[in-house]
C-alpha cells in the first residue's frame, strides 16, 4: 500500500492544474482506460462518460475525507486512478489485481463496495447517520447514474432522504443509459430534461444575467420556468433541492455547480448530462456493446472471439426466438438486460412479447406470476447474482401459487474477472430449499435446447417454476446445428458420459466436460447431473448399488448445495442398504471468491480435472476397493 501522501499526489496535481491543462488530462485518462481495458476487459463507455465530472468532483470535494459512494462501480475508474492507483490499474480485473468495482477491502478511499446497482443513496444514509453520532464532519456524496436510480432500492432510499434530516449530495449522472436504454416513466422524465433545449437555453441566460442583488427575485420566475417546460420536478416534489442540468463534460461549469451543492445546508441533487462512452468513437456509437466489454482491439473496436465459437446466451436466445416463432404463449422477460441475456433479436422479432422494465428484478418476476395466471408462458431472463434480489417474489409470488414461471439462469457459476459480486454460485442454494421450485443444470449447449424446447412446448406436462442455469461460457462448432435439431428429451433424468468401476463422478452441469478424458483414462463412471431437484433417483440407487466411492462436483456453494441433497436423500432412504460406499462432496467453499479468468478460479477452487484427479486419488487410497478403510 502507498503512504498518504503519495496516494495523494496525483489529486494534488490536478488539483493545481489550469483549465486547459485539466482537458488535456482528461484525454490521457481516456486513453489509458482504453489501453488497459482492450487488454484486460472491463467497464469501458460508463468509465469514459464520467471523467472530467471526477475531476471537478476531487477539486471541490476531498475523497480523503469526504465520503463519496459511487453507485454500482461503473463510473469509478477515474476515481481509483486520482486515489494513488494510477500504475495498479494496469492490473484491473486480472488475477490478484485490483476490482473493476469499489471494493473496500482494496482502499479505505473506496467508501462502501459495489457491483450491483442502487445501494448507493441508502449506505450514503447509514454512513451520514454513524458521522453524526460520532461527531465527525465530512461531506457525504452520491454519485449514481439515471439508469440506476430507477432501482427499487435507489427508489426506497431517496424518499427518505428528507425524513432522515440528510444533508447528503447527489450527483445525478444522466446518459440515458443503464447497461442497454432506460425504461419507465422515470427514466422518461429525466430525458424530458435533457431533450428540453429550451429550457436549458433561457436558464443559462438567466443566470448569466443575473447577480448577487437581483438573484432571489429571480429565482422564482426561473423555477416556474422549468415547470411551464418540463412539468413539475421530481426531486424538489419529494423535499431535495434540485440544481441543474448541467454539462458534465465542462469542468469549470461543473466545478461552479459542486461549490454551490457543497455549500447547501440541505439534501440535493444536481443533475449532469454526460455522453457514454464519451471520447472513442466505437463506444460513442453503441454504448450497449461496449458497456462492460472483453479485449479487443482499440484501433478498430473489433472483439476477439475464439473462432467458431457461441456463447451459453446466445443459444438461448436463438432457441427462445424458435419456440417462440411455434407458440404465441411464450413471452420473455428481462431486467435491463437484454444483449447480455441474448434477448436482443428477440426483442425485434416479438416486441410485442418481450418484456423489459429496467432494474427491477422484483417487479419482473411478479409480472412474470401474473402472466402465468392468465395461461401465458413467461420465461424471465436474469443474471443469477442479479436474480437472488428478487428471492422473495421468488418464493411468495410464484412458487407459493406454483406458477409455470420458466427462471433462464445466465451467469450460473464462476463468471471470471468481475469478481465476487457477479460469481453466480448461490443460485442452487438459494433455490433448492423452495418448495415446488424444480432446478435443472444442462450439460452442454445443445442440452440447454433441448431443455427449453421440452418444457415450454409441454408446459401442462412440465408445470411449475422451473430455473434452468448455465454460465457464462463459450462452446465451439456451429451454432445453426444446434439450431436445426432441437429435441424432445426428458430434462430430469441424469446422463452416463462415461461408465467405468468402483469411483464415479456425480458432476453438475457444463462442468461435466472438464472430466470426461480424464475419468476415460481412470476408468472411473462420470455422470452428468442435468436436475438438481428432483434427484434422478433411479440413477442414483443404480450409481450407489455399483460404486464404491462416490463424488459429486459442483461449481457452486458446497453449503447447501447438490451434493446435500445426495447426502440427505441417502440418509432418509437408503441409509439401511447400504454399509461401505464412501460420499464426498467438492464444490465451493464457505468464502467468496476474487476476480479472475474463469479457468483459473475453476483451478483456485480446485474444480479443474487435475485438482479433481489429485483429491480423488488421495482420498481413494485410505480404503481397499470394497471402500473399508485401511489399517
Amino acid at each position: 500500500m502507498l503512504d498518504f501522501s503519495a496516494k495523494r499526489e496525483l489529486l494534488d496535481k490536478v488539483k493545481n492544474m489550469n483549465y486547459d491543462e485539466l482537458y488535456e488530462f482528461s484525454e490521457k485518462i481516456r486513453n489509458y482506460m482504453i489501453d488497459v481495458v482492450s487488454k484486460n476487459g472491463g467497464h469501458l463507455a460508463s468509465n469514459l462518460g464520467t471523467v472530467e465530472l471526477t475531476i471537478a468532483l476531487y477539486r471541490v470535494f476531498d475523497p480523503f475525507e469526504d465520503y463519496i459512494i459511487w453507485d454500482t462501480g461503473h463510473q469509478a475508474y477515474t476515481h481509483k486512478l486520482l486515489t494513488g492507483r494510477w500504475e495498479e490499474f494496469k492490473t484491473l480485473r486480472k488475477f490478484g489485481g485490483i476490482s473493476g468495482f469499489t471494493n473496500i477491502f482494496e482502499d479505505s478511499v473506496d467508501r462502501f463496495g459495489a457491483g450491483h446497482v442502487g445501494t448507493s443513496i441508502a449506505a450514503a444514509l447509514g454512513i451520514e447517520k454513524a458521522l453524526n453520532l460520532s461527531k465527525k464532519e465530512a461531506n457525504v456524496v452520491v454519485v449514481i447514474g439515471d439508469g440506476a436510480l430507477t432501482s427499487g432500492q435507489a427508489l426506497e432510499a431517496l424518499n427518505q432522504v428528507k425524513s432522515q434530516n440528510s444533508k447528503i449530495k447527489i450527483i445525478l449522472n444522466s446518459n440515458g443509459m443503464s447497461i442497454a436504454k432506460n425504461v419507465g416513466g422515470l427514466s422518461i422524465l429525466l430525458e424530458s430534461l435533457r431533450t428540453s433545449k429550451l429550457y436549458i437555453t433561457l436558464k443559462e441566460r438567466i443566470k448569466k444575467g443575473m447577480n448577487e442583488g437581483v438573484e432571489f427575485e429571480l429565482k422564482k420566475i426561473k423555477e416556474a420556468l422549468k415547470v411551464a417546460l418540463v412539468g413539475e420536478d421530481f426531486f424538489e416534489s419529494i423535499g431535495l433541492k434540485h440544481f441543474g442540468p448541467i454539462d458534465g463534460h465542462d469542468i469549470r461549469t461543473l466545478e461552479e455547480a459542486l461549490k454551490q451543492i457543497k455549500a447547501y445546508p440541505y439534501p440535493t441533487v444536481l443533475t449532469v448530462f454526460t455522453t457514454k462512452g464519451k471520447g472513442y468513437h466505437y463506444s460513442e456509437a453503441n454504448p450497449t456493446k461496449y458497456h462492460g466489454v472483453e479485449k479487443f482491439d482499440p484501433d478498430t473496436g473489433y472483439f476477439e472471439k475464439p473462432e467458431n465459437s457461441y456463447s451459453y446466451s446466445e443459444v438461448f436466445g436463438k432457441t427462445l426466438i424458435k419456440i417462440a416463432e411455434e407458440d404465441d404463449k411464450v413471452v420473455a422477460l428481462t431486467a435491463a438486460m437484454p444483449d447480455g441475456t441474448g434477448l436482443t433479436q428477440f426483442s425485434k422479432e416479438f416486441p410485442d412479447r418481450f418484456v423489459d422494465l429496467g432494474i427491477t428484478e422484483q417487479s419482473v418476476v411478479t409480472y412474470a406470476g401474473g402472466l402465468s395466471t392468465i395461461g401465458y408462458k413467461p420465461v424471465v431472463a436474469i443474471y443469477s447474482t442479479f436474480l437472488q434480489r428478487a428471492y422473495d417474489q421468488i418464493i411468495h409470488d410464484i412458487a407459493l401459487q406454483n406458477l409455470s414461471v420458466l427462471f433462464a439462469i445466465d451467469r450460473a457459476g464462476l463468471v471470471g474477472t468481475d469478481g465476487p459480486t457477479h460469481h453466480g454460485v448461490f443460485d442452487i442454494c438459494y433455490l433448492k430449499s423452495i418448495p415446488n421450485m424444480k432446478i435443472l443444470t444442462p450439460i452442454d449447449a445443445k442440452d440447454l435446447a433441448n431443455m427449453l424446447y421440452t418444457i415450454i412446448k409441454q408446459r401442462n406436462k412440465y408445470s411449475g417454476p422451473i430455473a434452468i442455469r448455465y454460465p457464462r461460457d463459450v462452446e465451439f462448432g456451429n451454432l445453426d446445428e444446434i439450431y436445426g435439431k432441437i429435441e424432445y428429451e426428458s430434462p430430469f433424468k441424469w446422463k452416463y458420459i462415461n461408465s467405468g468401476k468402483d469411483i464415479a463422478l456425480l458432476s453438475v452441469g457444463t462442468l461435466t466436460k472438464e472430466y470426461i478424458e480424464m475419468c476415460k483414462e481412470k476408468n472411473w463412471t462420470l455422470v452428468g447431473v442435468r436436475s438438481v431437484k428432483p434427484l434422478d433417483e433411479e440413477s442414483l440407487k443404480e450409481i450407489i448399488s455399483n460404486h464404491s466411492f462416490i463424488f459429486t462436483i459442483e461449481e457452486g456453494m458446497i453449503n447447501g448445495g447438490f451434493g446435500e441433497s445426495v447426502l440427505s436423500y441417502i440418509n432418509e432412504n437408503l441409509s439401511d442398504e447400504i454399509t461401505n460406499v464412501k460420499i464426498k462432496n467438492i464444490g465451493i467453499k464457505d468464502e467468496f471468491i476474487t476476480h479472475g479468468t474463469r479457468y483459473e478460479l475453476i483451478k483456485l477452487v480446485g474444480l479443474d480435472s487435475e485438482s479433481i484427479k489429485k483429491y480423488v486419488e488421495k482420498y481413494v487410497e485410505k480404503f481397499d476397493l470394497k471402500g473399508v478403510k485401511r489399517l
